[in-house]
């Protein structure tokens, strides 16, 4: 079940992140629910890193569309210089 809730609340976080960052991102369901939990897995590394999370603690709703822009923000990067 924990999977299920992952994959809705990966997909929810990647819509907020894609809402908010200026531009044209062309990805399906499927990209901008990996997006989410991309954002949440690097929120809560960086979280840890930084004290802000304890050990195993998962990322906060803000955290994850905070890492889930700044997974965005590296995309386009990579994106424009391939281009």
């Amino acid at each position: 079940m924990s999977i299920i809730i992952m994959i809705i609340v990966g997909f929810i976080v990647g819509l907020i992140a894609r809402a908010i960052m200026p531009g044209d991102q062309n990805m399906g369901i499927i990209m901008t629910t990996i997006l989410g939990i991309i954002g949440s897995v690097v929120a809560g590394f960086l979280g840890q890193s930084l004290g802000w999370y304890a050990p195993g603690e998962p990322a906060g709703w803000i955290g994850s569309v905070v890492g889930a822009i700044v997974v965005l923000f590296v995309v386009g990067l990579i994106a424009k210089k391939r281009a």
